[in-house]
């Protein structure tokens, strides 16, 4: 089952290019059951904004993975975000440098993989 769920309001979800009065897409997020599996994937610019509704998607999941592959850029409540749904329990994969680097310099115990 693939449910899709965007981090901005939905009429904005395929709108990615700005046009004159509307905002660009800023953040969004996939989500793909396969049994008990959850993979959640991030694209776009994450930031305190759309963090509510990236915990509300990784609330009360095991097992899951977060896999960052298309994440642009994440600001300090993104990146302490993805370090709280991490020490949950959570996987962070394909993880781009860029922000792998904020992870590792923000106050964070717990590595990534």
């Amino acid at each position: 089952m693939v449910c899709l769920l965007p981090l901005v309001i939905a009429g904005r979800l395929f709108n990615a290019l700005p046009h004159p009065g509307r905002d660009a897409l800023e953040c969004w997020i996939g989500i793909v059951t396969e049994g008990d599996r959850r993979v959640v994937r991030l694209a776009g610019r994450l930031s305190a904004a759309q963090v509510p509704e990236l915990l509300i998607a990784c609330a009360g999941q095991s097992g899951m993975e977060l896999d960052l592959t298309d994440l642009l850029s994440a600001d300090a409540a993104g990146i302490e975000a993805l370090q709280r749904i991490r020490r949950g329990g959570a996987t962070l994969s394909c993880i781009p440098g860029y922000i792998q680097l904020q992870l590792h310099t923000a106050a964070d115990p717990r590595p990534s993989r």
